[in-house]
């Protein structure tokens, strides 16, 4: 825990951070984690830590309170609330341009916003008939563009200084999750869907599959080979405490497999609580991978062992989001209320969102078993 230093609980302790009544009837932080300042209002959609080409650290959230946050993240683990903008609806993914001066937002008001961090502004650069689900800065070496997917069933290319997308393509369900990692996107759909695409030249379809898990899947997050640092794979997380490896081209069809995660350990009835996989981290240095569920768990995992790293203390709501920086040294993770239990599960008083920071690069180092 040296990269924080000093205590790990911030400077909240006991609650003090919202005055008043000293009672904390749940811990929010067993894990003893830093807090970050200033967290969202509402359910937390997505965090995002700036990429490493900056030499600041700086990590943004977008939120149902239809704001995204920016802060500075210090050496040893406080935050400095930086800035915010605003959407007219509830922001449900960010994401970082690769030189770290912009910041791009998604959200159910149909539109996507750039937001310039050195002037503060934000504009306008994309519009859809319907919410957008998922947003990222895609950089090639012939264009750069912003790719949006929507719940219109559409995926939107755009060329910030223009009103009008590069590139449309219709696509035959809702856009649910996404990812992208030069020259690869992939694309999750309603209806348990899967499309692959190759971004070279120009984004063109490379192959679609039906998703290897038989639940509506929430998450989806590219991995990358070890020894070239290209994309080989994805990561595939559904509603159903489950989450599918799968490798574009397997070199052996055992290479892809499924396992069950974010589960409680059942009762003598053998029965079993399940819950969503709302979120899915690759390590950018071990390769390893961060789980996150409505259990209120995070959980590391090493793929090609096939084993199980860590898994957190429960939490008392569900964590909705996490993201690794890019040096691989800091974990962070949002609790907050995902809806999962309706909202007759849902307590205001008790339910406050708070996004973790944890000091991580060992606890994320491979196994030494093989699989």
């Amino acid at each position: 825990m040296n990269l924080f230093g000093g205590s790990s609980t911030g400077s909240f302790g006991g609650g003090s951070l919202f005055g008043g009544n000293q009672q904390v009837v749940v811990n929010y932080n067993p894990m003893k984690d830093v807090e970050v300042a200033s967290p969202p209002d509402d359910s937390v959609s997505s965090l995002q830590f700036s990429p490493g080409s900056l030499t600041s650290t700086f990590l943004v959230a977008g939120s149902w309170d239809n704001n995204v946050r920016c802060w500075q993240v210090e050496q040893n683990g406080q935050t400095i609330p930086k800035a915010q903008q605003t959407h007219t609806g509830p922001v449900l993914d960010v994401a970082w341009s690769d030189d770290g001066t912009k910041v791009f937002t998604a959200s159910c008001d149909k539109t996507a916003k750039m937001w310039d961090l050195a002037s503060n502004q934000a504009m306008q650069i994309a519009q859809h008939d319907a919410p957008i689900k998922t947003i990222h800065w895609i950089k090639a070496p012939s264009y750069s563009c912003v790719m949006t997917g929507s719940w219109d069933k559409t995926l939107k290319f755009w060329d910030t200084r223009s009103p009008n997308p590069m590139m449309t393509i219709n696509l035959p369900e809702r856009v649910y999750c996404a990812d992208v990692h030069y020259p690869m996107a992939v694309v999750g759909i309603a209806g348990r869907g899967i499309i692959i695409y190759q971004l070279e030249n120009q984004p063109r379809e490379y192959k679609t599959m039906d998703s290897p898990l038989k639940y509506q899947h929430r998450c989806i997050s590219i991995f990358l080979d070890k020894k070239t640092n290209g994309p080989v794979g994805f990561a595939l997380g559904s509603i159903e405490g489950r989450v599918a490896i799968q490798y574009l081209s397997p070199t052996n069809p055992k290479d892809n497999f499924t396992f069950k995660c974010h589960r409680s350990n059942g009762t003598t009835g053998g029965a079993q609580d399940i819950f969503a996989v709302n979120g899915i981290a690759f390590h950018p240095v071990h390769g390893t991978l961060a789980t996150v569920g409505s259990d209120g768990r995070f959980s590391f995992w090493d793929k090609d062992a096939r084993t199980k790293l860590k898994t957190s203390e429960q939490l008392p709501m569900p964590i909705t989001c996490c993201h690794f920086n890019a040096a691989g040294n800091i974990f962070a993770y949002a609790s907050s209320y995902d809806w999962s239990k309706g909202h007759e599960g849902f307590d205001p008083h008790k339910m406050k969102p708070h996004v973790l920071l944890r000091s991580c690069y060992d606890e994320l180092k491979p196994s030494n078993k093989k699989s």
